[in-house]
């Protein structure tokens, strides 16, 4: 698939580059794209949630009213969870969200969620550039040249501290390392931006 390069203004460079087929033009599976997704979002989790029962409730432990003859229920501690400032029941208890999941299968979503991209024609490749000083205005006249709107990727081959620091504070965009693309983040932009070089780094990265 071959895509036109434009440069930070959003003029053409007169320069195209070929999207590798076997990561731009698979055919997506999306049960695999499905489980990747639901694996980042619960390794996000911390898990810390915690209520107390009973038996963590610190209150008197004399029996509430006598056994017999008051027509009600019987009850032997204001612990219970059926009074207010009583223990929880059933409560949430902390716990480890994450699950493992086999790494083609992973890899086979990633492939699946960049060929959604490219079917849409949402995915946009710039020349590599740098920014002289972290710049957000700059950044975002970039954006407003290339015509995005919406929820943006932009994917760089390594870290470029001016060109992260540039975009991270622009509502709906992301500024990604190329190493660190994952179905997640792909999946939730509606535009994927690519510099020249990240092209490279992604086929390097998901072909481990």
């Amino acid at each position: 698939m071959e895509v036109k390069v434009l440069n930070k203004a959003g003029a053409e460079t007169g320069r195209t580059v070929s999207l590798p087929e076997g990561i731009f033009g698979a055919e997506p599976n999306d049960h695999a794209i499905y489980l990747d997704v639901k694996q980042y979002q619960a390794n996000q989790r911390q898990g810390t949630h915690k209520t107390k029962d009973r038996s963590e409730i610190s209150r008197s432990t004399r029996k509430v009213f006598r056994q017999k003859g008051t027509g009600g229920a019987r009850h032997g501690s204001l612990k219970s969870g059926i009074y207010v400032g009583g223990g929880r029941i059933h409560g949430p208890r902390p716990r480890d969200y994450s699950f493992k999941l086999n790494k083609k299968l992973k890899r086979l979503a990633r492939i699946g969620a960049l060929s959604y991209k490219a079917q849409k024609n949402n995915i946009v490749v710039v020349e590599d550039f740098d920014f002289n000083t972290p710049k957000t205005s700059e950044f975002a006249g970039m954006l407003k040249a290339l015509n995005i709107s919406g929820r943006s990727l932009f994917v760089t081959p390594e870290v470029n501290k001016n060109v992260y620091l540039s975009g991270r504070n622009i509502e709906g965009n992301t500024v990604m390392r190329a190493a660190d693309l994952n179905t997640y983040e792909v999946m939730k932009a509606k535009n994927l931006i690519l510099t020249e070089n990240a092209i490279a780094k992604i086929e390097e990265t998901i072909s481990k």
